[in-house]
């Protein structure tokens, strides 16, 4: 078999290849990488990083449950009811998502302040309440169910997951179980104040006259929860006025990484929004739909949810809560911010290289 004649040159040895019979295991050895492997690139850690996440990673999030976590039990009759599916039509006005991890202490006072405020409203109005136990440890499902006892099955439902799932796993099982035309969810330490949800309410409901010409300025998801549930908006409950007596009672290395985050979230994910972590959200019942289907992520799920929002232009309002300080908080300041900070790239990253996919509802 002849070859060609060519000429290469290097620094390290110059070689005249005219037949192949000339050459040995000695000539191979004297030959530059370049000769021998022509088309080799160097090697991209970049690209490399980026085709494992595609193979290692799923493009839209398997959502399993175990038989047990399909059902609730209704205390009264002893009977374990199947959950309904985000995916039906609305049947109340209101579902509110407590996910709570180990909250046998603090969710009594945020459920006794929900449902009486709940309760005090007029006649006709339909709400439910779901608290998410999150594989707890402690006394928090037999908590939960004793306001199941006394409030009924049909306000206040009891999701027990076998195993921890987070807190972004926990709160998008409970939406994804809701009936409610909007749908809010709240931490289980009840931190901001409930009888805030009236200005959500109202921000609610100017967001949807901006945007959708079909409502009247009179009417609201209360009066027209059928036309509601199918629009698509996102209220969020917001600390940032709280911003300045925050830094002033924190060191400085914590204020720092306060900033870091919040610049983290403006490059990688999230513009426009002062606080994208107060726990105290109210959606739309299509709005959720879409967001919590395509969402991945556990630890920054607030951040993703905001992420995919904007991705699809929904409408989103930022107003300010009451908000209280907690004592019981399962969040390392440092070390949460740090994990979040890893989340924020690699939803971004997930999403620029097509490793995660957004999730189209049909109809939207």
């Amino acid at each position: 078999m002849k070859m060609m004649k060519q000429n290469y040159s290097s620094p390290m040895t110059s070689l005249v290849l005219t037949d192949s019979s000339q050459l040995t295991a000695d000539s191979f050895e004297k030959l530059p990488d370049q000769i021998m492997y022509p088309y080799a690139e160097p090697y991209d850690l970049r690209k490399h990083l980026c085709f494992v996440l595609i193979k290692t990673t799923t493009p839209y999030p398997v959502v399993s449950l175990s038989e047990q976590e399909k059902y609730f039990l209704d205390t009264k009759t002893n009977k374990r009811l199947e959950f309904p599916s985000l995916h039906e039509p609305w049947s109340v006005h209101l579902s509110v998502i407590i996910p709570a991890f180990d909250e046998e202490t603090r969710l009594p006072p945020m459920l006794d302040e929900c449902l009486e405020y709940l309760e005090g409203r007029k006649s006709g109005f339909k709400y439910e309440v779901i608290v998410v136990s999150d594989g707890s440890r402690d006394a928090t499902v037999e908590v939960a169910r004793k306001y199941t006892s006394k409030y009924g099955a049909d306000v206040v439902r009891v999701l027990e997951l076998t195993t921890n799932r987070g807190k972004g796993g926990a709160v998008r099982l409970g939406m994804l179980n809701a009936r409610g035309a909007v749908v809010l969810f709240a931490d289980a330490d009840g931190a901001t104040k409930f009888s805030d949800l009236s200005k959500l309410e109202t921000s609610l409901k100017d967001l949807l006259q901006a945007n959708n010409k079909v409502l009247l300025s009179t009417e609201d998801y209360l009066s027209k929860p059928e036309v509601v549930a199918n629009k698509l908006a996102i209220v969020c409950g917001s600390r940032a006025h709280l911003e300045d007596e925050a830094i002033a009672s924190r060191s400085v290395f914590r204020t720092f990484l306060m900033y870091g985050f919040h610049f983290l979230v403006w490059v990688f994910a999230v513009q426009g929004l002062r606080d994208t972590q107060c726990g105290f959200k109210l959606l739309t019942r299509q709005a959720a739909l879409i967001c919590f289907s395509s969402m991945h992520v556990e630890r920054a799920f607030d951040v993703e949810m905001l992420y995919i929002a904007q991705q699809f232009e929904i409408p989103i309002e930022e107003v300010a809560v009451n908000w209280t300080e907690i004592e019981g908080s399962k969040v390392v300041p440092i070390w949460s911010w740090l994990q979040m900070g890893g989340d924020l790239f690699l939803i971004w990253l997930r999403y620029r290289i097509g490793a995660w996919k957004l999730l189209r509802i049909k109809g939207n």
